[in-house]
C-alpha cells in the first residue's frame, strides 16, 4: 500500500476539483450553444424567415418575410418579431396560461397603435371646422412605419394621427385602402432614433374552433388593452354594407369594443391571425360575438396595396342590375333574385364566353332614372357561391385574380346554364364597381 502525506492529499483534491469544474463548464457551454442554435433555427423555420448574410449579426431582432400579392408579386416586410415559443415552465407563481399571456402582451403591445381621425367640414361662414372625429387601432407590420387597419377606421378622414406606446404621435397617410375587404395600409415616418416593434403575419388556414386567441387594441380610448378568448366559429360570411360581404370571417368571444377595430387578433405565439373588425351587439358594446378578417386575406390585400396602392382583382367586363320582384314581374322573368346582365363589353372575355346582355332598354329609378337593358342573362351563382344580390357577386370575385377561370351559372330562357369565363384586369384607378355604382366606404 502506498502512503500519501496530508500535503499530497490536499493537492490532489484541489487539482481534481479544478479539472471537474473545467470539464463541466465546457460541456454546459457546448449544450447551451447547441440548444440556442437549435431553438433559433426552429423559431425561424416556424414563421418562414429568410436571413441574409448582412443581417446575420442581428438575426434575432430583424428579419425579412415575403408576402405574396394577388398577381404573384413578392413584397418584403421588414419585421423584428420571431414567434414566441410555448411556455414550458412558469416563474413568479404564474400558471402556464398566464405566463403565455404575459409573454404575448410584452412582445406585441408596443406594436399596436392608437389611430385618431378628424373629419373637416365648413360652417355657415364657409370656415373649415372639425365636424367629427373617431378612433381605432392598428398594427405596425414593418419597421419603416407601415400600419394595417380597417377602412372604416379612417373613413372620410382629413387628418390621421398615429400614437405609439411611448406617447409619441405621428401624422399618417393612406398608402391604399380596399373597401371590399375593409383593409387599409397607412404610413408614418418614425424618428431616426426609434426602433419600431412589429407584429408578424401568422397563418389563418389551419385555425380550429376552440383555439385560444388574444386581442390587443384601444377600446374606449383605453390604449393597448388586452382581452382573451377562443375562436367561436370559422368561415362566417358577414355583410358589412349594402354592396360588401366579407367571407371567411373569424368569430371570437374575446371582448371587442368600439376602438378595437383594426387591431390584431393573435395566436398564443404572438402572430397575427386576424384583424378585429366588427361586433354583433344590441347595445354597441361587446356581447361575446366579434369578427376578425383572416390574415390570409390581409396578406393578399396588403401586398397589392403596398405594390399598387389598390387591389387588382379579376373582373368580368359587364354592367349589372340587381334583380327585384318588380323587375322580374315587368320583364317576365321566372326568378326575382340574382343580378341581371344589362350590358357586356364588346370584345371582352365575358362576351367571348357567351354571356348575354339585355336588348330591351327601359328607364330605371324614380328621382334619377338610368337606362338599363332587360332580356339578358341573370347570374345566380359563381363557382360554388350563390349570387342573390350584388354583394354576393362582389364577394364571389373578391379573391379572384386576372386570368382565373370561373364557372358562372346563369338563368336564361327559363332554365339554368353553366358558362366558363376567364377573368380580366379591372381598370386601374377606377372607383366604381361592375354595376357602375360607387361602392360605399366603411
Amino acid at each position: 500500500m502506498k502512503l500519501y502525506s496530508r500535503h499530497h492529499i490536499v493537492f490532489a483534491v484541489v487539482a481534481s476539483s479544478v479539472a471537474a469544474a473545467t470539464l463541466s463548464a465546457f460541456v454546459s457551454r457546448k449544450i447551451f450553444s447547441d440548444g440556442k442554435a437549435a431553438s433559433k433555427k426552429e423559431s425561424q423555420s416556424a414563421i418562414g424567415l429568410t436571413v441574409t448574410d448582412t443581417e446575420q449579426a442581428s438575426a434575432e431582432s430583424s428579419s425579412t418575410i415575403e408576402t405574396t400579392g394577388k398577381n404573384g408579386d413578392q413584397v418584403a416586410l421588414q419585421t423584428n418579431t420571431p414567434a414566441l415559443q410555448v411556455v414550458a415552465a412558469t416563474d413568479g407563481g404564474y400558471t402556464q396560461d398566464e405566463a403565455q399571456n404575459i409573454a404575448v402582451y410584452e412582445k406585441c403591445n408596443e406594436a399596436v397603435v392608437n389611430i385618431t381621425t378628424q373629419v373637416m367640414g365648413y360652417n355657415w361662414f364657409l370656415e373649415p371646422v372639425v365636424t367629427s372625429s373617431g378612433s381605432g387601432s392598428g398594427s405596425i407590420i414593418d419597421k419603416r412605419g407601415y400600419v394595417v387597419t380597417n377602412v372604416h377606421v379612417i373613413e372620410n378622414a382629413s387628418t390621421i394621427n398615429i400614437s405609439l406606446a411611448d406617447g409619441s404621435t405621428y401624422e399618417g397617410r393612406v398608402i391604399g385602402k380596399d373597401t371590399e375587404s375593409d383593409i387599409a395600409v397607412l404610413k408614418f415616418e418614425p424618428a431616426s432614433n426609434v426602433e419600431l416593434k412589429t407584429i408578424a403575419f401568422g397563418d389563418s388556414e389551419n385555425l380550429k374552433v376552440g383555439q385560444k386567441v388574444i386581442a390587443i387594441g384601444n377600446p374606449f380610448a383605453l390604449e393597448r388593452t388586452m382581452t382573451t378568448g377562443i375562436i367561436s366559429g370559422l368561415g362566417r360570411p358577414i355583410q358589412e354594407s349594402e354592396n360588401v360581404i366579407i367571407r371567411n370571417m373569424i368569430q371570437t368571444d374575446a371582448a371587442i369594443n368600439p376602438g378595437n377595430s383594426g387591431g390584431p387578433l393573435l395566436d398564443s405565439q404572438g402572430r397575427m391571425i386576424g384583424i378585429n373588425t366588427m361586433i354583433y351587439s344590441s347595445s354597441g358594446s361587446s356581447a361575446g360575438v366579434g369578427f376578425a378578417i383572416p390574415v390570409s386575406t390581409a396578406r393578399r390585400v396588403v401586398a397589392d396595396l403596398l405594390k399598387y396602392g389598390e387591389v387588382r382583382r379579376g373582373v368580368m367586363r359587364i354592367s349589372l342590375v340587381q334583380n327585384t320582384g318588380r323587375i322580374a314581374s315587368y320583364a317576365g322573368y321566372g326568378i326575382s333574385s340574382g343580378v341581371i346582365v344589362s350590358k357586356v363589353s364588346s370584345g371582352s372575355e365575358a362576351q367571348k364566353a357567351g354571356i348575354k346582355g339585355g336588348t330591351k332598354a327601359v328607364q330605371y329609378g324614380t328621382f334619377n332614372p338610368t337606362t338599363i337593358y332587360l332580356g339578358g342573362d341573370i347570374i345566380t351563382a359563381i363557382d360554388s357561391i350563390n349570387v342573390r344580390n350584388y354583394a354576393d357577386y362582389a364577394s364571389a370575385l373578391e379573391d379572384k385574380r386576372p386570368g382565373d377561370t370561373i364557372t358562372v351559372t346563369v338563368y336564361r330562357d327559363k332554365g339554368y346554364q353553366k358558362i366558363k369565363v376567364k377573368l380580366e384586369s379591372s381598370p386601374q384607378g377606377s372607383s366604381t364597381n361592375s354595376s357602375g355604382k360607387k361602392t360605399r366606404s366603411l
